[in-house]
């Protein structure tokens, strides 16, 4: 069977490439989702923030500018076909220098310290990444960039629930984590919801469900109609845009699942706040 090779140089511009537009543009659904959130927002200056986000993001692009100062820890996916070869020895240093030079060639802020707790010295590039990695099947490669700010993932949560918990305790756990979350992660936000798997796993499905397109509803009709509820109840909580109060606190809610053991029911939480940053790629 013919198989496909990728280049270190091509994995490096492509992650250049997708860094630079995710930090600058705002994706066209989370535009369109700004666009209705003003017709329903009752509040005045509920919309006066919506208008200033919509204002906001004509601008990063236009002139090339980050949608925010915090410029985000550089999240990479990567779903990489078992029909490409690669033609270097690392993939993740390659990642990282394309993730080197989006930064630098963007000015963007460089917010990664090499250690979280004694020296917390600025490393300079914001390297390293955070790469999910996955080997799929075929002749591709799917690179998606998805720069993460501090604030809104300081407010994200995780929670080992019993089983004996059922949904009321999801329900519960979702709508405390976005009410004392409050304003802190600038919203309107997206919620990224991780069911089930383990400790860590839930937390990264929690993140990968903050890619998926808004509007677009989990396949499985249940996480479907449990996707549409907790929005419902989210904006019923009345903090609003940037926290000033509103209808309009989250503009979505998406969530994943996954098979866990009988004795669990992991939830995570992951906030996205109102630049929900990502772009992708397929080689």
């Amino acid at each position: 069977m013919f198989k496909k090779l990728l280049t270190i140089e091509q994995i490096i511009n492509t992650v250049k490439e997708l860094f630079l537009e995710a930090v600058t543009v705002l994706p066209e659904d989370v535009c369109n989702a700004f666009e209705s959130s003003l017709k329903v927002e009752e509040s005045p200056m509920g919309r006066s923030v919506i208008q200033q986000l919509l204002n906001n993001k004509d601008i990063s692009k236009s002139e090339g500018l980050a949608l925010c100062q915090d410029t985000g820890f550089s999240v990479v996916f990567i779903e990489w076909g078992n029909n490409v070869y690669f033609d270097g020895e690392n993939i993740f240093d390659a990642v990282n220098e394309g993730v080197r030079r989006a930064y630098d060639e963007g000015y963007f802020r460089k917010s990664i310290v090499n250690d979280p707790v004694f020296d917390r010295k600025n490393t300079g590039d914001n390297t390293p990444c955070i790469l999910h990695f996955e080997m799929v099947k075929g002749d591709k490669v799917k690179i998606i960039a998805a720069p993460k700010g501090g604030g809104s993932e300081n407010m994200s949560a995780i929670r080992m629930l019993k089983p004996a918990e059922g949904l009321d305790g999801i329900k519960a756990f979702v709508l405390e984590t976005v009410e004392k979350a409050g304003g802190n992660p600038c919203p309107p936000i997206i919620v990224g919801i991780g069911i089930g798997g383990t400790f860590e796993k839930c937390a990264m499905l929690s993140k990968k469900a903050l890619l998926r397109k808004l509007g677009v509803r989990n396949s499985d009709h249940r996480y479907a109609e449990l996707e549409k509820e907790l929005l419902l109840e989210i904006n019923k909580l009345g903090i609003g845009p940037m926290g000033l109060g509103g209808r309009i606190t989250a503009l979505e809610v998406n969530i994943e699942y996954y098979p866990c053991h009988i004795a669990s029911m992991p939830v995570a939480v992951n906030i996205q706040c109102n630049s929900a940053r990502h772009k992708e790629a397929i080689l």
